[in-house]
């Protein structure tokens, strides 16, 4: 079995300036850790995959497409392939976000 905790996992560099630590990759789907401090955001792109945002803790404005909303702990997101999105914490507190991006983006199938 293996096990990771995602403190232990370094950051990794990134165009937002935010923390992001990649917790698993394989040819099927990449899952990472973002932590937003308060004022942080990342910043509006699109993936050529399907991602899908589950907030582990806080609160997080959520913008898809031309959609935003709120969101807090519990809660899962979906991001189609190819629509611009992007995390905004607007909140006093931290967000903690998984992030999975499936198929990885880049693999061959």
């Amino acid at each position: 079995m293996k096990t990771i905790c995602y403190i232990d996992v370094p950051e990794k560099e990134n165009g937002h300036g935010v923390s992001v630590r990649k917790l698993h990759e394989s040819e099927f789907v990449q899952v990472a850790h973002i932590k937003l401090n308060p004022g942080e955001k990342v910043n509006p792109h699109t993936t050529p995959v399907d991602v899908f945002f589950y907030i582990l803790e806080g609160i997080c404005t959520v913008e898809i497409g031309t959609e935003r909303q709120q969101v807090s702990k519990d809660t899962l997101i979906e991001s189609p392939a190819g629509i611009p999105h992007a995390l905004y914490n607007e909140s006093a507190l931290v967000s903690r976000i998984l992030v999975v991006k499936t198929p990885r983006p880049g693999a061959k199938h």
